[in-house]
């Protein structure tokens, strides 16, 4: 018996429709890939967010660490940038977090992607604005949370990706958030190639968020130095910090992260990591200072070579997705 590509097309394209469906995700939110770019924390700028939306996906502005007016000069700069659909990323721990709301509303972003708490709070004001509302999750529980308070997609991120990461891989979480919820889902961590595109439809999903793959993106707002540790790296250079505290973190490691993994063993306190490591991302990203900063990765840098434009690295993936699933055949 085998599983043809005919099947595997019968049911969906790459382009992100179930043919079944009244509305698929790219059809919801006006663009014209099923790819979110990852919403990198210092990083997600009007610069590579206007790129990703002018190659068809969504692009995202990360608002964590900004004031409201930093957020409203973001949003205001990526207009001039882009007249396609871009979103804007709200980590909901932050204090600020109600004013960053109304400049997101105030500025007519229409779509949302939420990480670090519950949008519950402002889902009214959401919907009133007619803002789609798309949480990012690491597990069923919190998926299904989410659609009962009215969210309009979501995204399944698995532990392979770089940053702030839950406990459970993409291929156990996909499939599962899937079944759970009757909301779109896109899966996020582990895409490195068309390859990965591929996988994440096969396991329910209509689309994908990208992160790591778009650090090496030629409109990605990071030192050379820092792009090139991410070509650099291979399978096995990215570790997890901070699991100990309950806010576990994948980047590259360094000479600070491995400090960090010997202190956090040795069951040192929060302030004595917190001291090593305070500021570490802005050392990172704004100074290029790639062993005492940190370079927050996923598992995929091993497969990030080169160098390319944003537009060049969604049109290969989906080009090489659409490739693969007409070819596919598995004998089992």
């Amino acid at each position: 018996m085998a599983i043809s590509a005919d099947l595997v097309d019968s049911s969906l394209t790459i382009q992100g429709r179930r043919k079944n469906e009244m509305t698929t995700l790219c059809e919801m939110l006006g663009i014209e890939y099923p790819i979110f770019q990852g919403a990198m924390a210092r990083i997600a700028t009007a610069d590579i967010a206007s790129a990703v939306s002018n190659a068809g996906g969504l692009g995202i502005i990360a608002s964590g660490g900004m004031t409201a007016d930093q957020l409203r000069a973001e949003i205001q700069k990526c207009k001039t940038m882009t007249d396609k659909p871009f979103a804007v990323n709200l980590m909901l721990m932050m204090k600020n977090c109600p004013e960053l709301v109304d400049v997101v509303i105030e500025e007519g972003v229409k779509v949302v992607t939420t990480g670090a708490g519950t949008p519950k709070p402002f889902m009214p004001k959401f919907k009133e604005a007619g803002i789609k509302v798309i949480p990012v999750v690491a597990s069923v529980k919190h998926a299904q949370k989410m659609e009962a308070l009215g969210a309009d997609a979501i995204v399944a991120e698995g532990t392979e990706a770089g940053g702030h990461v839950g406990e459970t891989t993409t291929m156990c979480l996909v499939p599962q958030v899937v079944s759970a919820v009757n909301i779109p889902v896109l899966g996020a961590g582990g895409v490195g190639d068309g390859r990965g595109v591929v996988a994440m439809y096969a396991m329910g999903a209509q689309g994908i968020q990208v992160g790591t793959l778009f650090l090496s993106a030629e409109e990605c707002p990071v030192p050379a130095t820092f792009k090139q540790a991410v070509l650099d790296a291979d399978d096995t250079a990215t570790i997890v910090t901070g699991r100990r505290n309950g806010a576990p973190v994948r980047s590259i490691k360094n000479k600070m992260l491995a400090k960090f993994q010997e202190l956090e063993n040795n069951n040192a306190s929060r302030d004595e990591l917190e001291e090593l490591s305070l500021g570490s991302l802005s050392k990172a990203v704004f100074e290029g200072d790639v062993e005492n900063g940190s370079v927050m990765a996923g598992q995929i840098t091993g497969m990030v070579r080169d160098i390319r434009p944003a537009k060049e690295i969604i049109e290969t993936l989906f080009k090489d997705a659409e490739a693969i699933a007409a070819s596919l055949k598995i004998a089992y």
